[in-house]
């Protein structure tokens, strides 16, 4: 069977540790979409691994997948594969040869593009790595494939019908000087053929690269257990998102069908879990109805509660809300139920992850963004454009806070030790969203997850 894993806000809602959660029950980890811009971070033996590409169920040992719908960088792939073996572990990772790769052009472009539109306040808080321009290279039928890399005649046909467009794209349309505002290597066909040449030559003696709804497929038909790992969350699609402040891809759970080469129905026919993070936290300019205090390049002018800068310092500290790829600090507010009612709709929820609610522990009053309220209307959901939500007043409901507790003993007594109040907060999300709860996250180790029920 497949469980298909969905981020159900912005982003850094924890997903890469419930994919550790369940990993047990697992034997191929896949993702589905999103390159090197998808930081997660699993815990093993007391260790950190700080992940951006490689799936998270790699570290224990299970068959990681990049799927077709990712966009890879090579190098990073391999900095993160060798790192692993440096520490011990024998990490096992298939890069499907349907997927794009990305260049260092497309890094270079990132980098100008997202200087450009921040003159313009449409800035998506882009990590740099290139991920926008290799999905738009994608779109344009001007990119470069995984399986490009294995056949040399191929990537020089490729890279000699793109690399002069970049050029001129740089010089012509931007202004600069290739070799002295950008390198020059990041834009020279025979540099780039030597280079990617040599990782193809790796994937391929390594036997890394597969056709992948084909793989995969099969592992499914021999009685595997599939997870399917999405990226980023569910207001950042690119289709169901904030836009334009979205990622380049579809983090929903429609993706993962379309993102590794299987059937709908295989995907349908599984779990498909929300991972919920007991607040809200986002990277990136734009509207946060819920936003508490702000973060000055981040939060638009007129947003955020000022008056709660104390709070949400207090929460970003207590949370890491610093993202893992950029180590930028992370906006934070409130829950945000209409962002979550969008999520559960769009995604066809069937259980909940609920994670970090020890950080919100100690508070004597947490509060909820319930609804919106816009030209006097309340709305449970999100409304279809960017604009709109930007108009979009909070509606609060509180709730009583929960002392922090021994959040180990909790763990090895289930769910009913968690604070009464921590339960009934964690109970009116469940019900809004009419989906159970399967776990609840009180600390960054698998070992901190009450686990209610497996998917498995």
């Amino acid at each position: 069977m497949t469980v298909t894993i969905v981020g159900s806000q912005l982003g850094d809602e924890g997903k890469g540790g419930i994919v550790d959660v369940y990993g047990d029950a697992t034997d191929v980890v896949a993702r589905y979409q999103g390159g090197d811009n998808a930081g997660h971070t699993v815990v093993l033996g007391g260790e950190k691994y700080k992940l951006s590409l490689v799936p998270s169920g790699a570290v224990r040992g299970k068959v990681g997948v990049l799927g077709n719908g990712c966009v890879v960088n090579p190098a990073t792939l391999f900095e993160e594969l060798d790192g692993l073996r440096e520490r011990g572990l024998d990490p096992d990772v298939r890069v499907a040869e349907r997927a794009h790769v990305i260049l260092p052009y497309h890094r270079v472009l990132d980098g100008i593009e997202e200087d450009v539109k921040s003159d313009d306040d449409l800035a998506a808080g882009t990590t740099g790595r290139g991920i926008g321009p290799t999905y738009e290279d994608k779109a344009g039928r001007r990119g470069v494939r995984i399986g490009d890399l294995l056949d040399p005649e191929t990537l020089r046909s490729r890279l000699e019908y793109v690399v002069p467009q970049k050029r001129a794209l740089v010089e012509d349309v931007y202004g600069l000087t290739i070799g002295e505002d950008v390198d020059a290597d990041a834009f020279d066909v025979e540099a780039l053929y030597e280079q990617y040449l040599e990782f193809g030559e790796r994937l391929s003696e390594e036997g890394m690269t597969v056709n992948c709804g084909a793989f995969l497929s099969k592992r499914i038909d021999d009685g595997e257990e599939v997870m399917f790992e999405g990226a980023q969350g569910t207001s950042i699609d690119i289709d169901h998102g904030i836009y334009p402040y979205v990622t380049s891809s579809n983090p929903t759970a429609g993706a993962a069908a379309v993102g590794t080469g299987v059937g709908p129905t295989v995907v349908g026919r599984g779990d498909v879990i929300g991972i919920v993070k007991a607040y809200l936290s986002r990277v990136g300019t734009g509207p946060l109805p819920t936003e508490l205090g702000s973060v000055e390049g981040q939060t638009p002018e007129g947003g955020g509660r000022p008056e709660k800068a104390d709070l949400a310092a207090a929460i970003r500290d207590e949370g890491g809300e610093y993202g893992t790829v950029t180590g930028r600090p992370r906006r934070v507010g409130w829950l945000d139920m209409p962002m979550l009612r969008h999520a559960a709709r769009a995604n066809g929820f069937t259980g909940l992850a609920i994670n970090h609610i020890d950080v919100l522990a100690g508070l004597d009053t947490v509060e909820v963004g319930h609804a919106y309220r816009l030209d006097g209307e309340e709305l449970l959901t999100m409304p279809t454009t960017t604009e709109a939500w930007g108009d979009c007043e909070a509606v609060l409901r509180s709730f009583e806070g929960w002392d922090d507790v021994d959040w180990g003993d909790v763990v090895s007594t289930g769910y009913d030790a968690i604070p009464e109040n921590a339960r009934t907060y964690l109970e009116y999300i469940a019900d809004e969203l009419d989906t159970p709860i399967y776990a609840i996250g009180v600390g960054p180790g698998r070992e901190e997850t009450v686990v209610v029920e497996s998917p498995f």
